[in-house]
């Protein structure tokens, strides 16, 4: 009698976090959070356990087990950009995948790196046309100085780690900006990325003006819409032509 197919080995997955590295093994559950098996800082915003690794039905699996925060995950080349909701889980199918979330003030980055992935990239051709990326977003020249100036602690900092984003107010004396210039500018910025289909950034009752900074940062570093190369920006001059014509946009 032929034996049945034995399961491939799922091999291990390690969190790297600010220089840190925590290896599981399948069978173990890894909890991060306030507390746990990564016990990332003692902040009041971030909930006791937040997010688990566990493996199951043959995938290792990254799931949100808290009430109120979410996450943004990405691979490293920005091919897949995902919210991970309360309640909600994803396969961890990439070598390396990118999480960054915020509890309160401070955003969090991590990396999830499979040793055996499902998932193997094949790099297209280039045709040569000049078109951008799929999914890339236009922003003007002041719009990406706004987002590198809130971003600015996350970028300056290597690797993974946790930052402290900076008030509305401070990011747009960084600019040299008034603060009304600052905010018609992030009133734009948020309304271009919500008609690309980013979410929680359209203000409401519900989303508080600090919510609406942390998650455009969230989605501006894991999407690799602003990198470490672009704080030369914050030492350029936007000029009148780049106000004007911003429109709606």
């Amino acid at each position: 009698m032929t034996a049945p197919p034995q399961p491939r080995p799922a091999g291990d997955v390690t969190v790297e976090f600010a220089g840190e590295f925590f290896r599981v093994a399948p069978g173990a559950r890894f909890a991060i959070g306030r507390e746990g098996d990564l016990a990332l800082d003692d902040n009041r915003f971030l909930h006791r356990h937040f997010l688990v690794i566990e493996h199951a039905g043959g995938l290792w699996w990254l799931a949100n087990v808290g009430s109120r925060l979410s996450a943004t995950v990405t691979d490293t080349d920005g091919r897949v950009h995902a919210q991970l909701a309360p309640g909600a889980r994803l396969p961890i199918v990439f070598a390396v995948m990118t999480v960054v979330f915020s509890a309160g003030p401070t955003t969090y980055e991590l990396s999830v790196h499979a040793e055996q992935p499902a998932f193997r990239a094949t790099r297209p051709e280039d045709d040569g046309d000049g078109l951008s990326t799929i999914g890339a977003v236009p922003l003007t020249l002041s719009q990406r100085q706004l987002i590198v100036a809130l971003a600015e602690p996350v970028l300056r900092r290597e690797g993974t780690g946790m930052s402290e984003l900076p008030t509305s107010a401070r990011a747009a004396e960084r600019l040299g900006w008034t603060i009304t210039r600052f905010n018609r500018k992030l009133d734009n910025v948020c309304d271009k990325l919500d008609r690309q289909g980013v979410p929680g950034l359209r203000g409401g009752i519900s989303s508080s003006a600090t919510n609406r900074r942390v998650r455009l940062v969230e989605h501006a570093v894991a999407s690799r819409l602003v990198t470490r190369d672009d704080l030369e920006l914050l030492d350029r001059t936007a000029d009148a032509a780049d106000d004007t014509g911003e429109g709606g946009a």
